[in-house]
């Protein structure tokens, strides 16, 4: 039976096979394996936009609207928004009754002059500008945890695309390792046939079965790589632990110019992290705004009405009404004001360090991920259209020099598992590449593709 043709098919795709007809004693099974595996292999995978893929959308949108963390950040975003109104309001009003000069010596109300029934209310007001203050710390403060917010959706963006290439990872690299393990089998079956007739040594056949056995290992091990990941992605959409993970799509590559000046711009103005920084130093300026204003004093208004009843004789006394304001006096400056304000003056001067702290991790992650989407791309396209196609050919050549007993079979052996060393580094660098991209949206603030109603009506 000849076979060079079947396998060449197998190992090169629609590579021309070469033309050798040396024919070997055939294995029926093995040969009705390798036609239907060569008849089930996918396409290659061709370079596209991932970010494009309607599955990983949906992947998003779904996390949007399920995951508990951004749930969380959104809540937390409404109830700062509620803090800024009661934080320009004024001191509620303090309402007050009793009873003013009455006598020891008697309960009656008409038997002193002084003797009076009061009601009063009393509000304090702020020096002039502390309230505007109170509310501009407050509307801050709201905008920080908006821009954290906005952050945190784009944190569990980026997990949900890393975790999801690295699942399109692990599952092509299953289908590459079962794939290999198919050709290594019939590589073994050829072995086998030329050691019945005397053309072969039972070592070829050992080797051959030693790499099926590797093949085996390393299934095994995706299959216990596959579930930590699974969960990984679950866990980012916000899914129960019960519910079944997506199937991601074959790994491609999503190519995108990579600017880094560009980058580093974009990230500066947009990235909800370096904004929610900017947010809180703007809010400690105010703060200590704020803190200076204390050595100012605040203003309390009172106001009273006392009634007075009739004398003993039926003479009317006239009801009073009393007006009085109040200061308090900020005379403890040296322990109690210039401390808050030294205070306040620290925690502004460390929010703009940590700002530039974060302004340089930002662009040093940014050269960081550049470079490795830049290489991870050049390695896959090398691997694309030159690596792979002559490695392909290389085992084809070994497998017709073999069968005619021109080369020996660890040549044959060691060429295939290179093709697939290859196609496994392939696969690595388009998963690479785009979990770069991931990472590169997350660092430059780029929102997801698409936002639930419930956030398209905020």
């Amino acid at each position: 039976m000849i076979r060079s043709k079947t396998v060449a098919l197998v190992l090169a795709g629609a590579m021309v096979s070469v033309n050798v007809q040396a024919e070997v004693p055939g294995n029926a099974r093995a040969e009705a394996g390798m036609r239907t595996f060569a008849a089930a292999l996918p396409k290659a995978s061709a370079m596209g936009n991932a970010d494009n893929s309607p599955l990983l959308a949906s992947l998003i949108s779904e996390a949007l609207e399920n995951n508990p963390e951004i749930q969380a950040a959104l809540r937390q975003r409404d109830a700062a928004s509620q803090r800024i109104a009661p934080a320009e309001a004024l001191d509620d009003p303090v309402l007050e009754a009793g009873v003013i000069n009455a006598p020891l010596a008697s309960s009656t109300f008409n038997r002193e002059d002084m003797t009076m029934k009061m009601i009063g209310l009393s509000q304090r007001l702020p020096f002039p500008g502390k309230r505007g203050l109170r509310k501009d710390v407050a509307a801050r403060d709201a905008q920080s945890v908006s821009f954290g917010y906005q952050e945190t959706v784009n944190r569990v963006v980026r997990d949900i695309k890393t975790a999801y290439f690295d699942l399109g990872l692990t599952l092509e690299m299953t289908r590459l390792a079962e794939k290999n393990k198919l050709i290594l089998e019939e590589f073994l079956h050829i072995a086998e046939d030329h050691y019945a007739v005397g053309r072969g040594s039972q070592a070829d056949v050992l080797k051959a079965q030693t790499q099926v056995s590797r093949m085996v290992d390393e299934l095994l091990r995706l299959a216990r790589e596959r579930p930590a990941i699974e969960a990984e992605l679950i866990r980012a959409l916000g899914r129960d632990a019960t519910v079944a993970a997506p199937v991601p799509e074959p790994p491609q590559l999503r190519e995108e110019h990579v600017d880094l000046e560009s980058l580093r711009e974009t990230a500066l103005a947009r990235r909800p992290q370096l904004l929610a920084l900017q947010s809180i130093v703007a809010r400690n300026e105010k703060a200590l705004d704020l803190a200076r204003k204390n050595y100012y004093p605040d203003l309390d208004v009172r106001l009273s009405y006392g009634q007075r009843d009739n004398m003993l004789d039926g003479t009317r006394r006239a009801d009073m009404v009393s007006l009085t304001m109040a200061i308090n006096l900020p005379v403890w400056r040296e322990n109690k004001l210039a401390p808050r304000v030294a205070e306040s003056l620290a925690i502004r001067d460390q929010a703009q360090s940590l700002y530039q702290a974060q302004r340089n991790e930002v662009a040093a992650s940014l050269r960081q991920q550049a470079a490795m989407a830049e290489q991870s791309l050049k390695s896959a396209r090398l691997y694309q259209t030159t690596i792979l196609p002559q490695a392909r050919l290389t085992v084809e050549a070994a497998l017709a020099a073999y069968r005619v007993n021109r080369v020996d079979f660890l040549t044959l052996l060691d060429s295939q598992m290179t093709v697939f060393n290859y196609e496994i580094s392939q696969v690595t660098s388009m998963a690479g590449y785009n979990k770069a991209l991931a990472e590169i949206d997350l660092l430059i603030g780029k929102s997801p593709m698409s936002l639930p109603a419930s956030e398209e009506a905020l």
